[in-house]
């Protein structure tokens, strides 16, 4: 939670402003059950009309004075606690930004979404109310029973003995509730997480009839969720009619005390009614304090949990300078070893690629194709062994010589909605429209986006109005117009036919001092590559063409066969 406060630096001043006005419109409240007194005991007693409208002229002064503190306090409680807010979402997603891949994973998109939305959200109502209540809650508490012990020591008693049961009462059900929250949280970020995967699937599970199981599924989570709710509810519910027994106590008691007072003369009217002014805004606090109470266990409980994204590690530290490049050896994998959750899925792998060569990287599913080069963009670091890029330690590469060098497109393409122009120059700045169209040229695109309408064609949200080998097609081009001297297409040709893939890769091989990395499970895909790397079981069991490797690797080969009728053409 600590580490939230750096984000309110900046708010300084206002975080100071706001409760000292506060603290200025309780100096003003508290005069006013004496001005009551007053014009109850010297005015209305004395039947002096010039003493009830002097300090009645003065209470509508105070009133009017007050609500000008009040208003500014809220001003700068309410700025104060949305820049922090605003502050905070932002780090979240620029942290999120850096964090590695498996750490994303491990947390969860749905769960991250809550985190920037929900949970800042309570963070940011609970210091509003921090800053409006922090000083004027405990200030009208502790004022208001001074200011009865000053009217009259002995009905006070009940309510200074009050106070401190109350705190308790709130301190208790505030322990509990900090951990009740923090479950309520953890079972609405499982909730979003089934909503979300419904939404991004619905045409799967209609295809596959699932619906009335998955609804049966979010029927459980839902149901769960609303147990915790009920159950912090719950606690929570207790607090409000718990405080008003208590302090309801002590004013009858007060009062009662204040009455037997007054017919023994030793207490006025008027001194009765302030009495009795100072309990109503005591039990008016002290029932603030309880709600602001179950705010503050709610923002404390999301604050631990956008505490705990924030503590995970980014996914790597690049330097500030750029490496020096040389050689014409453009990737060189030297006993790299990774693994991911203490799990190995990758082992002892060597691997050098040429400047201009056009490799293959094919294996079964999970044999570690994708771990392999997200090594080289590094996506990942290994635990063992180095990794170089044109002769330098890919760690001694700064985030944009690295961006710059490599470039990955991954087999789920990803469009944003806007155009086809913001998604080509996505990030990138002084591209031409014709540099544009050569790159969708050499990504067999230029005839899809002409179809479409252009560059300045419109493209909806996750490109649905595109195809998936349409969409494919558009992440290449995107890659291509980065000139990347490393371009590699994670089975980004998946959704393509085999005349476009051909033609594409053919495209994509003319291009001048391009080392290119085809990651496939197709052999097509990969069969006319200058080299063949082969992965199985996260180690590499086979590298050479594709002639090559028909005679001496039974994995390339049993893969081969699998995709090849009798008449030894390759199928789909």
């Amino acid at each position: 939670m600590k580490k939230l406060l750096f984000y309110l630096k900046e708010y300084k001043k206002q975080t100071v402003l706001a409760p000292l006005f506060k603290l200025f419109e309780v100096i003003l409240e508290l005069s006013v059950p004496f001005i009551v007194a007053t014009i109850i005991d010297k005015g209305i007693g004395n039947s002096d009309k010039s003493v009830v409208v002097t300090w009645s002229v003065v209470l509508c002064g105070f009133a009017a004075i007050g609500l000008g503190f009040a208003v500014t306090a809220q001003y700068f409680a309410a700025r104060a606690a949305t820049g922090f807010a605003s502050n905070v979402r932002e780090a979240l997603f620029f942290h999120i930004q850096d964090m590695a891949y498996p750490d994303i994973d491990r947390l969860g998109a749905s769960s991250l979404i809550t985190n920037m939305t929900s949970d800042v959200d309570r963070i940011q109502n609970g210091l509003n109310l921090t800053l409006r209540l922090v000083l004027r809650s405990p200030f009208v508490v502790a004022g208001a029973v001074v200011a009865c012990f000053l009217t009259d020591p002995g009905p006070a008693l009940y309510i200074a003995a009050a106070v401190p049961v109350l705190l308790v009462v709130i301190y208790v059900i505030m322990l509990s509730g900090i951990k009740l929250y923090g479950k309520v949280q953890a079972s609405l970020s499982r909730t979003v997480r089934r909503i979300r995967e419904n939404l991004s699937g619905v045409r799967v599970l209609r295809a596959f009839g699932k619906e009335k199981d998955e609804s049966g599924a979010f029927r459980k989570e839902n149901g769960d969720y609303v147990k915790k709710q009920l159950v912090s509810g719950r606690i929570s519910a207790l607090l409000n009619p718990v405080s008003f027994v208590i302090v309801n106590l002590a004013v009858i008691a007060m009062i009662g005390s204040g009455a037997v007072r007054v017919d023994g003369g030793a207490l006025t009217t008027g001194a009765v009614v302030a009495l009795y002014n100072f309990s109503a805004m005591i039990i008016v606090e002290l029932i603030k304090i309880a709600d602001f109470t179950i705010n503050l266990t709610k923002a404390v409980s999301s604050g631990k949990r956008v505490s705990a994204v924030l503590n995970e590690g980014s996914a790597a530290e690049y330097p500030d300078e750029p490496a020096q490049l040389h050689g014409d050896t453009a990737v060189a994998l030297s006993g790299v070893s990774l693994s991911y959750g203490g799990e190995n899925v990758l082992e002892n792998i060597d691997l050098e690629i040429k400047e201009g060569q056009t490799v293959g990287v094919i294996g079964g599913t999970g044999s570690g194709k994708t771990s392999l080069i997200s090594l080289i963009a590094r996506s990942y670091d290994p635990q063992k062994g180095k990794v170089e890029l044109f002769g330098a330690d890919v760690k001694s590469f700064t985030k944009k010589q690295l961006y710059e060098t490599v470039r990955v497109v991954p087999q789920k393409a990803v469009l944003f909605s806007g155009t086809v122009r913001s998604n080509l120059c996505f990030g990138l700045d002084g591209r031409t429209d014709e540099e544009m169209n050569e790159a969708l040229r050499a990504a067999c695109a230029y005839g899809v986006v002409t179809e479409k309408g252009g560059l300045d064609a419109q493209v909806e949200q996750n490109g649905r109005n595109f195809s998936g080998g349409q969409k494919q097609r558009l992440t290449v081009a995107a890659a291509l117009l980065r000139r990347p001297r490393i371009l590699i297409l994670d089975d980004s040709s998946s959704a393509l036919d085999y005349a476009t893939d051909a033609e594409m890769r053919e495209n994509i091989s003319k291009i001048k001092g391009l080392t290119l990395i085809n990651v496939a499970q197709r052999v097509s895909t990969v069969r006319n590559c200058d080299l063949i790397v082969v992965l199985d079981d996260g180690g590499i069991v086979g590298a050479g063409t594709h002639e090559r490797l028909l005679e001496d690797c039974s994995v390339y080969r049993s893969i081969y066969e699998s995709q090849t009728e009798q008449s030894g053409e390759v199928t789909a």
